[in-house]
């Protein structure tokens, strides 16, 4: 039995591994050992542990140990707030007091100091309804917004020492020494927030309000994931869509030279659309939380220019730098010096090219609004014909486009999928196909969904993608799909038909994942059962084809095979063997080859996506990060 280091009985916050679960603070145990830090139930009325181990952190993982700022309006016992940043995000604890805290801080960064993955910038508030409440960014991922002052505690070395058994700390006993002077703390964040309006929105509902692009509103409400409560400039009050905002002393999307979401084929192309010497953008790069400054250079005098990216670095003290002499304390201000001066660029950013994206989809075509009256609905041409049925283009009101899942009588389990519709309507990434809402009041019932203009990635692989496209281009469709199943992961929803038939593609080549969760309500066996002819049996693991044994590692198989579509521009999969043998060739260890198009690296991450054992595939999370850092190799 290892020795307990600290024993004390804190405020747990829920994690939300499932969006749609309730935030929740419970009283846990805890207890501190030379290797864990794992909770237990608590008895508060016989004031002691149960037997119930409710979970537990591997010291070796931690990669940051922080105090947090209590949120406004926090009660008394949510005051003094701490974080411990692992693989699986934020464990917030909250300790009765300065003291206590202090103390566990102390011992846990003893515990982490030699850690290889400690990070230098931390996150100083919680991360609530989808967003860090100190920089409003969206990525849970995303990197800290405040430097760690010493974040080794003083001690430089990078190779892990071996741990020594620290000696109990009884948990009345002040620390002997005390910690170094923290940096002041940021104010906490107003319960009242000011934002900038990107882009126009129309009301659809009489609860919602008009956002008219670049004015001001206070946001008054957070209460709903996608929807805030705000109130403009004529004091009237309404539910906004809040991707269509930004706050407005924080966000780089007012500035005409930010694209958000913009990848780097989808700025090359605009840029030299433009052909402007010196015109530039700045754009999200493929590392989350970092910056790329796209250029184009007629340097040599050529007709045509070329483009070069550049990586927006950050100095240890959070500045930001393109040329290593010259240091900013925001973006806006380095931008500004280089739109006057080159600096070790090629040249200076002389003319901003914009083509701000189209508003974004919202999460339901109003706030609160997920029954839609088909006779909004207009039929405009038939896209195709899928498993439920046939899908048409049509437009909702007139004006917005959408397409209409038509469901064939007898093939779904309508109920049941009515009931989930509800809770996957607030899903919303932009990697994902929105769904806005479904009419249920007639026979067939409809799913209506956003609409993308360049229809489904197989398709697009096979003709609407020029014949030879970059190494750059591939991997940015794979990482688009493997975002937005990332954010499937974190919701702990399993798609279970992964593949590029179910990828649809946008007018600015953004490639999202669609009918994610929609075969548990088929009804029909040929597709269900893994005998039938329709089962998915070329993108499955030996778990599904021998036992139907789903579950997020299947679908981090059906991703290898996803990639490997990609990269032979939409081959299929097994061409030469029948389903029979396919099961019995998987089986035995036969895998997809290599394309041609695939170096080792990328090839690399297919394999590991086809690991016999489930629990040896990575998360949608790691092979995000691994495609990532193979386009960063490219930038």
């Amino acid at each position: 039995m290892p020795d307990n280091i600290l024993e004390e009985v804190f405020v747990k916050r829920s994690q939300q591994k499932k969006k749609t679960s309730p935030l929740n603070y419970k009283e846990r145990w805890f207890i501190l050992t030379q290797e864990k830090l794992a909770y237990y139930d608590y008895d508060s009325e016989k004031g002691q542990k149960r037997k119930g181990l409710k979970g537990s952190v591997d010291l070796e993982k931690v990669k940051c140990v922080e105090t947090v700022l209590p949120e406004p309006n926090a009660p008394l016992e949510r005051q003094y707030a701490f974080q411990i940043i692992y693989d699986e995000g934020p464990l917030y604890i909250f300790a009765k007091n300065e003291d206590i805290r202090t103390l566990w801080l102390k011992n846990l960064k003893e515990l982490v100091r030699f850690n290889k993955d400690l990070m230098q910038k931390y996150h100083p508030c919680f991360w609530v309804d989808g967003a860090w409440l100190c920089c409003q960014q969206e990525v849970k991922q995303a990197m800290g917004c405040k430097p760690i002052l010493d974040p080794k505690n003083g001690i430089t070395t990078s190779r892990r020492a071996s741990r020594k058994p620290l000696p109990p700390t009884p948990t009345e006993e002040k620390a002997s020494r005390p910690l170094p002077p923290q940096p002041p703390e940021p104010p906490a964040p107003s319960p009242s927030m000011t934002v900038i309006a990107m882009y126009d929105y129309v009301p659809t509902t009489a609860q919602d309000l008009e956002l008219r692009k670049n004015e001001e509103y206070t946001i008054l409400e957070k209460s709903d994931l996608n929807w805030w409560k705000a109130r403009d400039a004529y004091g009237k009050e309404g539910y906004i869509p809040n991707n269509y905002v930004v706050e407005a002393e924080k966000g780089l999307e007012k500035h005409n030279w930010y694209s958000k979401n913009m990848n780097r084929s989808q700025a090359e192309q605009l840029l030299k659309s433009e052909n402007k010497d010196g015109g530039f953008m700045v754009r999200d790069s493929s590392k989350a939380g970092k910056y790329t400054v796209s250029l184009l250079t007629k340097a040599s005098g050529e007709i045509t220019g070329s483009c070069r990216h550049y990586n927006i670095c950050t100095t240890p003290q959070g500045q930001f730098y393109l040329a290593e002499k010259h240091h900013f304390n925001t973006i806006p201000e380095l931008i500004n010096y280089h739109q006057h001066n080159a600096a070790g660029m090629v040249s200076r950013l002389k003319h901003i090219v914009s083509n701000r994206p189209r508003p974004p989809s919202t999460a339901g075509l109003g706030y609160g609004v997920w029954e839609i009256d088909p006779r909004d609905l207009t039929f405009i041409k038939e896209l195709g014909n899928g498993q439920f049925g046939v899908v048409k283009y049509g437009k909702w009101q007139g004006q917005h486009d959408v397409a209409i899942k038509m469901i064939k009588e007898g093939s779904m389990s309508e109920d049941d999928f009515i009931e989930e519709a509800k809770i996957m309507m607030k899903l919303r990434h932009e990697n994902l196909v929105q769904l806005y809402g479904v009419c249920t009041k007639q026979r067939p019932i409809y799913i209506v969904t956003e609409f993308l203009a360049n229809g489904c990635l197989l398709s697009y692989l096979k003709e609407g993608l020029t014949q030879h496209p970059t190494p750059v281009q591939l991997l940015e469709m794979c990482k688009d799909v493997a975002e937005g199943m990332t954010y499937l992961e974190e919701h702990q929803y399993i798609h279970r038909d992964l593949a590029a038939r179910n990828c649809l593609v946008d007018a600015n080549g953004t490639v999202k994942v669609t009918d994610f969760g929609l075969s548990r309500y088929v009804l029909d066996d040929e597709y269900t059962s893994s005998a039938g002819s329709k089962f998915p049996v070329r993108w499955s693991p030996p778990e599904v084809l021998l036992y139907c044994k789903f579950s997020s590692k299947s679908d981090i198989w059906a991703y290898g095979v996803l990639m490997w579509e990609v990269y032979t521009l939409g081959k299929l999969p097994y061409e030469r063997f029948n389903n029979t043998e396919i099961v019995d060739q998987v089986a035995r260890g036969y895998r997809l080859f290599r394309p041609q198009l695939a170096n080792e690296k990328v090839y690399n991450i297919m394999q590991s996506c086809w690991a016999d054992k489930p629990d040896e595939r990575p998360t949608f999370q790691e092979l995000a990060l691994n495609v990532q850092d193979l386009l960063y190799e490219l930038q």
